[in-house]
């Protein structure tokens, strides 16, 4: 029988992983049932707050699945049904054919819209050389427009944040409000999830900076930008938290999570499958059918679920070329069950 997940091995894996080159500090929450353990080292503590980055895509999928369930969307409406006209027009538009109009909320969640990535290697670059600038919904989708789609919507997949931002903006469409507001009132306040907000560039003197290497990126013009695609900010507790929640029911209608796995393999920005809204990543190249559910964060930032042992991981690297040695870290820990209190 394998070892029980303790306090101190946790603590040992957590510590080995801050070791590891360019890896700052590393915060990891484990739970299962109404048991959690957290550990921290480096320069981070427990309590420490970080960019979830990409992670807040989930977030996005949990709000579309309960405003879904309230009647006031369907996942295969055509966005042109929720977005203005201005914003639709030309977002696809493949040798002189404009397909933007076929493009359903679906698509966006699945990157198999077709719509090019405004988050591409020059972005990518000029971000972490810290030249700190806004990237939201009109320059992302100004972007978007002048480039050209490599597939019709649906036909393929290909991760693009332009997706996320255009949920976000359908989001408020429908709801009438700010997203923070919208996050704070779906999520964030019926879960109790008291140090996760959307980040809109306030001091916080418990958030810490993302690294690039050695380099610490101060970016807040940027990461005050992006909304939906990447702007909650949480705690390695908070996300287990909202882990669980998202895959128990919590949030919605568990039932309709298997209508969310719809894999489709993408090689960027790393290997892993997507589904809708969701992402799953493999523990081994022997088991590509099987991984952990949930999604990455470019700021190294993860909140899986394993299915096998309905473990929740969610924690921090706190790098943006940490995402291996939080993977490797991961594995770690699901190598020793964690019992339910």
């Amino acid at each position: 029988m394998p070892e029980v997940l303790t306090q101190t091995t946790l603590d040992e894996i957590v510590a080995d992983a801050a070791k590891k080159r360019y890896i700052h500090g590393f915060v990891m929450h484990v739970r299962r049932g109404d048991r959690g353990l957290t550990s921290a080292a480096g320069n981070l503590d427990v309590a420490s707050r970080f960019f979830a980055a990409s992670v807040t895509k989930s977030f996005v999928t949990a709000v579309l699945l309960k405003l879904e369930a309230a009647g006031k969307l369907a996942l295969h409406d055509k966005i042109a049904q929720h977005l203005p006209e201005e914003i639709v027009e030309g977002l696809h538009v493949k040798e002189g054919v404009d397909s933007s109009h076929s493009i359903e909320i679906w698509h966006l969640m699945s990157n198999t819209s077709g719509i090019p990535d405004y988050f591409d290697g020059e972005t990518a670059n000029s971000l972490i050389a810290n030249n700190d600038e806004p990237w939201g919904l009109e320059p992302a989708v100004s972007s978007a427009k002048q480039k050209q789609p490599k597939f019709l919507p649906g036909q393929k997949a290909e991760y693009s944040d332009t997706n996320y931002q255009l949920l976000g903006a359908l989001i408020e469409m429908v709801t009438e409000e700010p997203l923070y507001a919208v996050f704070d009132e779906m999520i964030v306040e019926p879960l109790g999830l008291e140090d996760t907000y959307l980040y809109r560039g306030e001091p916080d003197d418990r958030l810490v900076p993302m690294y690039y290497k050695e380099r610490a990126l101060e970016l807040p013009r940027y990461m005050a930008s992006i909304g939906a695609e990447g702007g909650i900010v949480s705690t390695a507790q908070n996300l287990g938290l909202f882990v669980q929640a998202f895959f128990n029911g919590a949030l919605f209608d568990a039932a309709r999570l298997e209508d969310l796995y719809k894999w489709r393999l993408l090689f960027r920005p790393g290997v892993f499958s997507y589904g809708i809204g969701i992402a799953k990543q493999p523990v081994s190249f022997v088991r590509l059918s099987k991984g952990l559910l949930g999604h990455w964060g470019q700021s190294g930032a993860f909140a899986f679920f394993d299915p096998e042992t309905r473990t929740c991981l969610a924690g921090t690297a706190n790098q943006y070329i940490g995402q291996n040695a939080a993977a490797r870290a991961m594995i770690k820990v699901l190598r020793h069950p964690l019992a339910p209190a």
